[in-house]
């Protein structure tokens, strides 16, 4: 029994390993270090680009909710980002060079998985009569994009922006403070840049006049920009106050040296194990580097930052899978092909783990002859499958982990927290009788 996987991003490791452990040999092909997309630099698998959070831990939100629902399935993904997790409050973040190196020894080491370095160009694979889980990721490279085009008659393009790291030593703590927002998790897991109206005002006028980076390779005349990733000087864009409802917003933290909120905050979330990188949260970006550090330096607490990486932007193409796929990730005119990750228009990293889980899963009951595994709507994983493959979706967009998506509870809960936490419940529930039942 072979199976294929095309891409060594988090959702072709993840289906790579599910494949390998029910007993399939795998060839997994991904083209580092032969060949690296504009966002990627290291030479390791999994590589994390835009951040290094996985998003909140408690099992009543939904990214975290998602997260236990893969544990329950034995993800590596999940399990090596548990090993290497750093401090980050309510959320789950990882040191991302131990989170990539780990995965990398965990897939390389595997007795069934066969790692080739080269670019596929071709879809389908010559002379591949296994099924093949194509998990490329939003920066599938040019030729095998085109392939992935003319396979689905068409792709889609947004817009995605990662945030600046800067050390932890060139931050002045004499105008910074710790504290997670509500005093949820640890004290030290966020450093607080406060400013006060003035200085914000003065940030946000220079925010909106800087001068952005050229945008190649992308369709500058029609540009999609997803809203999750939104850049920062884009959002500034629609009015003085929507920085301080958004990635600025000062609710929840006080200043120390005031004793009150402050009228806007710039958070830093802990990079690494050892504290010495901090990323800009929600501060991602196109501004030209000089600009970055001029307008990014007007924070008080980063007048004299180092910045270790500056914003950048890149491109990220996804198929339109409401009409090409289905729930359990294969094509619907191509049984034996699966795709897998933020290429199926699913958003986020967490995402991307999920549906490479499921597909390497199914790829391998395809090649038994058995049912495919398609989980019940109740489940985020589930809930997220349906999503895109709802031939009902009319204008299709990338879409996360959200409680939205999961059908209402029988019993109407106004508070939103109990509600969460049904809804949680009653996923894993679902979760745990069908691992019980020996799927």
């Amino acid at each position: 029994m072979k199976i294929n996987v095309i891409g060594g991003g988090l959702a072709g490791c993840e289906a790579a390993w599910q494949a390998a452990n029910a007993g399939a040999q795998v060839t997994l092909y991904e083209m580092k270090p032969e060949k690296y997309s504009p966002a990627h630099h290291s030479q390791n698998m999994a590589e994390l680009v835009c951040s290094n959070s996985l998003k909140a831990s408690r099992v009543e939100s939904a990214a975290g909710l998602l997260k236990e629902e893969m544990r329950r399935f034995h993800s590596l993904l999940m399990e090596c980002a548990d090993q290497t997790q750093v401090p980050a409050g309510g959320a789950l973040a990882v040191d991302r060079d131990e989170f990539s190196s780990l995965v990398t020894r965990k897939i390389k080491g595997h007795e069934n998985i066969q790692v080739v370095s080269r670019e596929v160009t071709e879809l389908p694979l010559p002379n591949a009569e296994e099924p093949t889980v194509v998990a490329t990721g939003p920066l599938t490279s040019d030729a095998l994009a085109e392939k992935i085009a003319g396979l689905c008659g068409g792709s889609l393009s947004f817009f995605d922006a990662a945030a600046p790291i800067v050390t932890y030593g060139s931050v002045d703590l004499s105008q910074a403070f710790t504290q997670s927002r509500y005093d949820k998790g640890e004290d030290d897991a966020y450093l607080n840049c406060p400013m006060n109206k003035e200085q914000y005002e003065a940030f946000y006028q220079e925010l909106i006049r800087a001068e952005r980076a050229p945008v190649h390779e992308f369709d500058v005349n029609n540009p999609k920009v997803y809203e999750g990733c939104m850049p920062v000087e884009v959002m500034a864009q629609r009015g003085t106050d929507t920085l301080r409802f958004g990635p600025l917003k000062p609710v929840g933290l006080r200043d120390p040296r005031t004793g009150h909120r402050p009228w806007a905050v710039v958070q830093l979330r802990q990079e690494n194990r050892e504290k010495t990188l901090y990323n800009l949260v929600g501060f991602q970006t196109n501004l030209r580097f000089p600009e970055q550090r001029r307008v990014f330096s007007m924070i008080p607490a980063l007048k004299n930052a180092e910045f270790v990486r500056y914003g950048v932007m890149h491109r990220n193409t996804f198929i339109d899978s409401p009409r090409l796929l289905r729930r359990d990730f294969s094509m619907k005119t191509r049984p034996d092909l699966f795709f897998a990750g933020q290429l199926t228009g699913l958003e986020g990293y967490l995402a991307a783990m999920f549906s490479g889980l499921l597909a390497g899963k199914n790829a391998v009951r395809r090649c038994q002859g058995r049912e495919t595994l398609v989980l019940p709507r109740e489940t985020m994983m589930g809930a997220l499958s349906h999503y895109i493959s709802d031939e009902s979706v009319k204008d299709f967009q990338p879409m996360g982990a959200n409680f939205g998506i999961l059908p209402p509870l029988q019993e109407p809960i106004r508070d939103k927290r109990r509600r969460y936490g049904a809804l949680a419940e009653r996923s894993l529930e679902r979760i745990e009788k069908i691992i019980n039942s020996g799927v």
